[in-house]
Formats: structure tokens, C-alpha cells, sequence
């Protein structure tokens, strides 16, 4: 489930409040004792402890630090083709439509640049689908970045982003990957 729309189309982040750009980087968490700590109760929507061991967490950070400014949830669908977005949200602190503030701008491209990239080294040449938290940001995505609505499995937001409306986001956004795994 999505449930951000993209910002600001930058390279790195930007701080609201100073304008200062920042850097960062993408952390793989795969220890449930960490991804515990981010659940509906401290404001991230779903319990991230929960999902399977097919899923894999990504974290987009500040560079050099653990300081976590989103989190994607994808696992790799070889019959589509594409990477499979399960989940991703941006930290309460950048969540400004339930908590009414912003530190940092970009973080939602960040994840979506993360899980085309992702597609694009499991050869699936950058294809993902996901699914909207609701109607208005579906059809944001259809406007915006051209997605592709999808039949309707268990929710009737479901779209795909091709090759073509995810490498503009490859090419803007910049992070570094690491090989950190916490």
C-alpha cells in the first residue's frame, strides 16, 4: 500500500525548514527486533515486524547516519515481471497529511526510485505495481506518472508504473546503497 504522493522531484532530500539539501542512503533491516520498533502505535500506519520472510525492507536514510526518513516493503513477482510494492510510507516526522508537518521533502520518490531500482537489478527493467491507500491518490498516479490501473485483487487501487514512467525517478533521485544490513 501507498500511501504518499511525490513531493518534490529532487535529488536528495531537502530540509522544509532550512531549504539545506542533505544526502542519503539505503539500508536493507531484516531483524524483526528493529522493524518492531515501527508500528501503528509510533505513527508508521502497519507493523512492519509482521510481514513474511518473502518481503524485503528497505530504509531510506540520512548519509551516515540510521536516521529513518521512510521504509519500502517489496517482494519480487516473477510471473509479473515487476517488483511488487507491498508497503511504503514515509516517517512520521515527513508525514505532513496525518501530523500536519514535514522535516523533509522527497522522501516518496526516494521509495519509489528505490523499488524501480531494485527492479531493475532483479531484471525486471524497472516495472513495479502497488496499490493506493485511496481513490485520489490512485488517480494521482495515473495522472502524474502515468500508471497503468491493474484488475482489482483485494483492493480496487491497484496500478502498475512501467519501464518508461519509473526511469525519470532512477535518474533524479541519487542515494547511495550500502551494504549494511541491520
Amino acid at each position: 500500500m501507498i500511501i504518499f504522493e511525490v513531493d518534490e522531484i529532487l535529488p536528495c532530500l531537502k530540509d522544509t525548514k532550512t531549504g539545506e539539501i542533505v544526502e542519503t542512503e539505503v539500508i536493507q533491516i531484516k531483524r524483526k527486533s528493529v522493524l518492531s520498533k515501527f508500528n501503528k502505535n509510533t505513527g508508521w500506519y502497519v507493523n512492519w515486524s509482521n510481514f513474511s520472510n518473502d518481503t524485503s525492507i528497505y530504509a531510506l536514510v540520512l548519509k551516515g547516519t540510521c536516521d529513518i526518513q521512510g521504509l519500502v516493503a517489496i517482494s519480487y513477482d516473477d510471473v509479473a515481471q515487476a517488483v511488487y510494492v507491498k508497503w511504503g510510507c514515509v516517517a512520521p516526522h515527513n508525514n505532513i497529511w496525518q501530523y500536519g508537518k514535514k522535516k523533509y521533502a522527497g522522501v516518496g520518490g526516494h521509495l519509489l526510485a528505490i523499488a524501480s531500482d531494485l527492479s531493475v537489478k532483479h531484471n525486471y527493467d524497472g516495472f513495479l505495481y502497488a496499490e493506493a491507500a485511496d481513490e485520489k491518490l490512485y488517480n494521482y498516479y495515473i495522472e502524474e506518472f502515468g500508471a497503468s490501473p491493474l484488475p482489482p485483487l483485494n483492493n480496487p487501487y491497484r496500478f502498475m508504473l512501467s519501464d518508461r514512467a519509473t526511469e525519470h525517478l532512477r535518474e533524479v533521485y541519487t542515494y547511495e546503497w550500502t551494504n549494511e544490513i541491520i
